[in-house]
């Protein structure tokens, strides 16, 4: 298994944590981290591991229930990444699926960019 794959998937199994993993997580980041996401609201991307922090708790205060986050598709080019993820639970209308690109370096995640898509049949 390449060093970026163990580092997503170990990123996935901190957000399946939630909360619980928050030191676990922020250790996937670089200090200048960029962080690009649609569920916080904010426009502007999260710069750094603090603003990272920032972003998570706000998804953390309210955590869905019975929360599953099932990975389906990892691909790697060189620093590059993306990972294709499912999200279901009750609290959810239906599925809710994203694709997230990273950039690797020096194994820490560099730059973060969720993207939401539509949810497969």
């Amino acid at each position: 298994m390449s060093s970026e794959r163990d580092l997503i998937e170990r990123y996935f199994a901190a957000m399946r944590r939630g909360a619980a993993a928050e030191e676990e997580m922020m250790e996937l980041f670089s200090e200048d981290v960029v962080y690009v996401e649609p569920f916080t609201g904010e426009a502007e991307p999260w710069v750094g591991k603090d603003a990272v922090r920032t972003a998570l708790r706000q998804g953390w205060e309210q955590p869905l229930p019975d929360l599953e986050l099932e990975v389906r598709r990892i691909d790697i080019s060189g620093s590059q990444a993306t990972a294709d993820w499912v999200c279901t639970s009750p609290a959810l209308p239906g599925p809710v699926a994203g694709k997230d690109e990273y950039t690797i370096v020096a194994g820490k995640i560099t730059r973060l960019v969720v993207r939401l898509v539509a949810a497969p049949d």
